[in-house]
């Protein structure tokens, strides 16, 4: 009987209140981190800041998240993720309104580092929360989650730069602090309301020993430090560089993860029919000629084309990466998924700031153009993505 209700069970609850609300808190999310893409043109203006002093105030919003990540996984042990992410939330929704209104650069400095960590913090959370739920549903719902990320990126970033042109600076991030607390008040009621997990903070954190962690580690790091150099320098690279409006240019990011939500809702398809690896090595290639083309265009247009070509081929390669670093032989899937992760993130969070330091002597458009020979390392390393088909058998 147990067998033969289980699937019916499943495809009954496709879409529960439970993964409605996890869902709407990955877009949540996303909205408040693709609204802040239009805005550091604005940001940079307003403070009078040279791209290098932009890129520490970026790295401290990477310090924010590396910070407050662990602390928050801490915290989940403790009280469970549903707390966590409910507090995250309500602090990560006004603080795009704070920066808006900081004085000067001590002041935005204190204000990237709330930022990066109040959106790391609730990552960590509903990650949690979204893994919690796939247990209860008993299928697989955390790429369509990340999905739900790219898009609510899609819509900050689209109509960003829409709100801030025609209505101004501070009326935009009134907006996007309304919606997100109006997203939130949506989902409150419907959150996963797991327990907690104790226990998980008294294991010793043991390093691997072995180098194919670390490698498939180099593979999820040298995959999102592309994706972290369009967030925070696309939008400044199309105006400064190639002449695009207010409006136009947050249009770089929209474009980006408009491909990048389309082609992770169709990624576990994708995956099922070609296999992990050679996904892995289509989608490399795919966003090593968009970034190509992004760094090589001529005008803006051309840029966001190649910034929508390289969303599609970004898209499924950190998933790959971080299901290969789950399912490793001989390794606890923590371990591996853990080393992933964290060098993934930290090229995310950390390389577009020593990007701003190389930009401000050499230009966007060459840092465009020289970001793909990291795809290059991951090609040479794409065969250890088969451990990501073992997922399969699970």
């Amino acid at each position: 009987m147990d067998q033969r209700s289980a699937p019916t069970a499943v495809r009954q609850g496709y879409m529960t209140r439970n993964r409605l609300a996890v869902s709407l808190l990955f877009l949540m999310n996303g909205f408040v981190t693709g609204s802040w893409a239009p805005k550091i043109p604005e940001f940079k203006d307003r403070l009078g800041i040279s791209e290098s002093v932009l890129g520490l105030l970026i790295l401290m919003f990477g310090i924010g998240s590396l910070v407050l990540m662990p602390i928050a996984g801490g915290f989940i042990a403790r009280v469970g993720s549903q707390k966590v992410v409910k507090v995250t939330a309500i602090l990560l929704s006004p603080l795009l309104l704070l920066l808006t209104l900081l004085p000067n650069v001590w002041a935005a400095a204190v204000g990237m580092f709330l930022l990066g960590g109040f959106v790391g913090a609730m990552d960590v959370a509903m990650n949690a929360n979204a893994v919690e739920v796939e247990k209860s549903m008993r299928r697989a719902i955390m790429s369509s989650c990340h999905a739900y990320w790219s898009l609510g990126g899609l819509i900050g970033a689209g109509i960003g730069g829409f709100l801030m042109a025609r209505f101004g600076v501070l009326p935009h991030v009134m907006v996007v602090t309304l919606l997100s607390l109006t997203v939130i008040a949506i989902a409150w009621p419907m959150i996963l309301a797991d327990k907690p997990h104790p226990t998980a903070t008294k294991e010793k954190l043991r390093l691997p020993m072995t180098p194919l962690p670390w490698l498939i580690g180099i593979m999820a790091l040298f995959s999102m430090v592309p994706e972290g150099t369009v967030l925070d320098w696309g939008a400044l690279y199309l105006r400064n560089e190639l002449g695009a409006t207010v409006e136009l240019s947050g249009f770089g990011f929209a474009a980006f993860s408009a491909t990048m939500a389309t082609m992770r809702f169709a990624g576990d398809h994708v995956r099922d029919r070609f296999g992990a690896k050679r996904t892995l090595r289509i989608c490399t290639v795919t966003a090593l000629v968009g970034m190509v083309l992004a760094g090589l265009a001529p005008n803006a247009y051309l840029a966001i084309l190649g910034f929508a070509i390289a969303g599609i081929g970004i898209s499924n390669m950190v998933p790959i990466a971080f299901s290969a670093a789950g399912n490793m032989p001989g390794l606890q899937p923590g371990i591996g998924l853990s080393v992933a992760t964290f060098m993934g993130y930290s090229g995310m969070l950390f390389a577009p700031s020593l990007i701003g330091f190389v930009a401000e002597h050499t230009g966007f458009a060459i840092i465009f153009a020289s970001v793909p020979v990291l795809f290059i390392v991951v090609l040479l390393l794409s065969h250890h993505a088969v451990h990501a088909d073992h997922a399969k058998g699970h």
